[in-house]
């Protein structure tokens, strides 16, 4: 498996442009919308499952599960926060580093390539080399603490019926200007935003006065609590969704309430413009 920082939409794009064939062509093929694929390439949608990734292996000619597992390396790498994803980069250029060092020393000693490691060292290649691998020039002690990450200031959203907040930018992303701010540890999605809940549709779980974070970038799953934007009337909603009626991606989303005295929704996912996963919760202590 190839476990590159490549994205999913990246491998995805390169293999249908290798092919020639247009989104349409191979939306048409896998039986999915143009938009989703669109979306999927750009890396505004997160890597698709396991049948619709064995679909386009297929349609594409492409080596058997190879797809599935740059899916799922992909959507690891999403559930890990932008956090880890810099991480594998930073571990990936050292690797790539330490490769092209080890066969810098291997043509060194030998006699048809022999090279001036002084002087690739005075023109700067092997000294970038060192300090991509070690960057400092030496290992950080462990009795060393490691640096402390500030908190990032979160957009709330004003207060707003059942803390449904409708101030979004045209890329259907929260508008990173707002009026008040919280501040949560772990949050480092630069594109998260927060909603104070006003009415019990969710209670238990959510009451009156708590402030849910929301993370576009945090996975989807099934069950999972999130800020819901509908078209075409730009209604929001805050609900446990549940994915129904098969298919990949679902042809149907169920908005379910916490509170059983509220009525569940079901629609198709065509309307369904955005989900944001909740990913953190700040209550008041009582009192």
């Amino acid at each position: 498996m190839d476990k590159s920082p490549t994205s999913f939409g990246q491998r995805l794009r390169t293999a249908r442009k290798t092919q020639r064939k247009t989104l349409t062509q191979l939306a048409t093929a896998v039986g999915c919308a143009t938009s989703y694929l669109c979306a999927i390439e750009r890396g505004t949608r997160p890597a698709p499952g396991d049948e619709l990734a064995l679909k386009l292996e297929d349609a594409l000619g492409l080596p058997a599960r190879s797809l599935i597992a740059q899916a799922r390396w992909s959507r690891s790498m999403e559930a890990g926060g932008l956090e880890v994803r810099k991480r594998v980069e930073e571990l990936t250029a050292v690797q790539d580093a330490a490769k092209k060092l080890a066969g810098m020393l291997q043509r060194s000693d030998s006699v048809l390539g022999a090279l001036n490691l002084d002087e690739l060292y005075a023109n700067g290649e092997l000294r970038k080399l060192v300090e991509t691998i070690s960057p400092t020039g030496r290992t950080r002690s462990v009795a060393e603490p490691s640096p402390v990450t500030p908190l990032r200031e979160i957009p709330l959203i004003n207060k707003v019926a059942a803390g449904y907040p409708r101030s979004f930018t045209d890329l259907e992303y929260p508008a990173r200007i707002a009026d008040e701010y919280v501040r949560c540890p772990d949050i480092t999605d630069p594109d998260a935003f927060a909603a104070r809940v006003i009415g019990d549709s969710m209670a238990p779980t959510y009451v009156e006065g708590d402030i849910v974070v929301f993370s576009p970038a945090k996975q989807v799953k099934d069950g999972s609590d999130c800020f819901v934007r509908l078209e075409p009337d730009h209604e929001m909603t805050f609900k446990r969704v549940y994915f129904e009626g098969g298919g990949d991606p679902p042809r149907k989303i169920r908005l379910q309430p916490v509170n059983n005295f509220y009525a569940a929704r079901t629609v198709p996912r065509e309307v369904v413009a955005g989900l944001y996963a909740a990913a953190a919760m700040i209550r008041r202590v009582p009192g």
